[in-house]
């Protein structure tokens, strides 16, 4: 049986290197592998499709498929997911202690569809009190001026959104010129040891823990994003390169997990990891549609709230019809 022949970008994840390195193989499927930066992944498929599959920001990927007559999908792999209130960094002069402090303050973010920005702007909102009109918005690169907003946007009516092209948020932020910013990487100046900028949430571990533990949501930075073409052509597609990123997952966890080899260059690695396991109930990077319902859900709410995804979606709308059947021996 010949191969189909499919590309794919993605980031240089080690839940993702056996597949990428060959020694997993999705069933009938040769994939022409490209590791690149997130970023560029992001530009290129969603200016050009220049993939057949792609690493994307969930925040991106919810406005894109959400259009009518949509031609791209998800696969409910996870390549990126991270819990955010660490992602918060404020001004020690514009005396903020408290998420309610937020309000009527400046507060900046690398993009609107920004992954990180969208789950704590949603949660603000939702379960703060500090409704998304009640703070004076503004975009600008996190560490480079010229950084641009990649998809469309509907921002709700009353949202006051400044974008800044010659500066960057690191920049603004030491300066006073926003109160706060919401970023997925620490900026530059909190990193440089800049005196007035320190994390609003310095017990953020501790904050995401209880927020997993009460919400059940993990937070979904970055998914697979395929092109409709190849599902309609080819519906068999989808479930065997699941199948492939599940094998790859188990052998990285399996890594991990293993105290009798030191694979990683850090103490305590495969106990830290166990206790993942366990706080996560068996599968620490769970992939799948039931999974991740609560996240899934939770993200369509707020893209929609915040004006980047078209409709408030299902979950099974986003993915292949069908792919998570069961299949029992």
């Amino acid at each position: 049986m010949s191969q189909l022949n499919l590309s794919i970008a993605t980031t240089d994840y080690d839940h993702f290197r056996d597949l990428r390195m060959g020694l997993v193989k999705p069933e009938g499927i040769n994939l022409n592998y490209m590791t690149l930066g997130h970023h560029e992944c992001f530009a290129r498929f969603t200016a050009n499709r220049e993939f057949d599959l792609s690493e994307l920001s969930f925040a991106k990927f919810t406005a894109q498929v959400t259009r009518k007559d949509s031609d791209i999908i998800g696969l409910p792999i996870i390549c990126s997911r991270l819990f955010r209130f660490s992602s918060f960094y404020v001004n020690k002069k514009s005396r903020i202690k408290s998420i309610k402090d937020l309000k009527g303050k400046k507060v900046g973010s690398p993009e609107w569809a920004h992954s990180a920005a969208v789950y704590m702007r949603g949660w603000m909102h939702n379960d703060m009190g500090v409704k998304l009109t009640d703070v004076h918005w503004y975009q600008a690169g996190a560490n480079a001026a010229g950084r641009e907003e990649k998809v469309e946007l509907n921002l709700p009516k009353g949202l006051k959104l400044t974008r800044v092209a010659d500066k960057s948020l690191s920049e603004m932020l030491a300066s006073g010129e926003i109160d706060c910013a919401i970023i997925a990487r620490p900026p530059d100046c909190f990193l440089q040891g800049h005196p007035d900028v320190v994390r609003l949430f310095p017990d953020y571990l501790e904050m995401e823990e209880e927020y997993f533990a009460k919400t059940k949501v993990w937070p979904i930075m970055h998914i697979i994003a395929m092109k409709r073409s190849i599902v309609e052509e080819h519906p068999w597609v989808p479930r065997n390169l699941y199948n492939a990123f599940q094998e790859s997952k188990r052998r990285s966890i399996e890594r991990l997990l293993d105290p009798a080899v030191s694979r990683y260059p850090l103490a305590w690695m495969p106990t830290y990891a166990r206790k993942m396991r366990d706080l996560f109930g068996g599968d620490p990077f769970p992939y799948g549609i039931e999974e991740n319902r609560a996240t899934w859900e939770q993200m369509a709410k707020y893209t929609f709230q915040q004006g980047i995804a078209h409709r408030e979606f299902k979950p099974e709308e986003i993915f292949p019809k069908g792919m998570m059947t069961k299949v029992v021996i």
